[in-house]
């Protein structure tokens, strides 16, 4: 029977998460449902993918994953409907799919939104619920709708190298406050290309190896370490290192060098410089 993941920004605190899995079993009683979160922060596509793209790989092939974030961030009359590495993926026709999965994806159809259908969370729950109904009913992906040849696609947040200086972008805060870069080991082992660095924090103050778990400093210190994504993350042994130092969502369009005095201060906040030492 078919597993389920479920995505959203629909919060706790209101009834829609779990009228969304309501809805989905009164169409299959069977379905077996597994929440990821229902806390991506509104309107941050960055987070969003961020969370979407980690849980993907954690699934066997066969999964159905349900992201409704940004619902109603276009007035599209479609729904993206996709298989990717034997992965369904059922989303609204924004730009999400793309940054989640950094890449186009195997095969997309634009499932058309009936005419009438009422722009809410429970009419989509119940589309999102037809059309796994109708791919384990053995109906082939094409049948649902036309290819859909021109996604739109949201590059992820860039990182900024200058010389030696790179500087990253909060990209998630855990609910331990631990702050999520949008720097891959790959990516920081092969620009390190094996010197020593430093990772400048705001208090002046700075990390300059890279530990294996919080266990490695004494408790109240501070770290960097790989999570289990292969993100660089900053965290502070039982304690939260958001909270102490300061660091906020990235939220801001542009980092030229050239912000105005109001964004500077900001991204004091939202980046994080990595120097390298030759």
């Amino acid at each position: 029977m078919a597993l389920i993941t479920l995505t959203s920004d629909l919060g706790l605190q209101s009834y829609l998460a779990g009228s969304v899995k309501g809805q989905l079993l009164q169409i299959n009683p069977n379905f077996k449902l597994i929440d990821i979160s229902h806390s991506v922060a509104n309107f941050n596509s960055s987070i969003g993918a961020y969370i979407c793209r980690n849980a993907l790989q954690n699934f066997s092939s066969g999964t159905y994953h349900l992201w409704f974030i940004n619902l109603f961030d276009t007035n599209s009359n479609f729904l993206l409907v996709a298989k990717h590495k034997e992965h369904f993926i059922i989303t609204v026709d924004n730009s999400l799919l793309t940054l989640a999965l950094q890449s186009e994806p195997d095969e997309v159809v634009r499932f058309a939104i009936p005419e009438g259908t009422p722009r809410n969370v429970i009419a989509y729950s119940k589309l999102y619920g037809k059309i796994i109904a109708d791919l384990e009913n053995g109906k082939p992906l094409s049948s649902l709708g036309a290819a859909a040849t021109d996604l739109e696609y949201k590059e992820p947040l860039p990182i900024r190298q200058v010389g030696d200086k790179l500087v990253v972008k909060v990209i998630f805060i855990d609910s331990y406050e631990n702050v999520v870069l949008n720097i891959h080991r790959s990516t920081f082992e092969s620009i390190r290309n094996g010197r020593e660095f430093k990772i400048v924090l705001k208090s002046n103050d700075s990390i300059d190896k890279i530990s294996e778990s919080y266990a490695d400093v004494p408790e109240g210190e501070k770290l960097a370490y790989f999570n289990a994504s292969d993100f660089l993350e900053i965290a502070v042994n039982k304690g939260n290192a958001s909270g102490l130092m300061g660091f906020e969502l990235y939220t801001y369009k542009e980092d030229t060098g050239n912000s105005s005095d109001a964004n500077k201060r900001a991204l004091m906040y939202q980046t994080v410089e990595i120097i390298f030492i030759n």
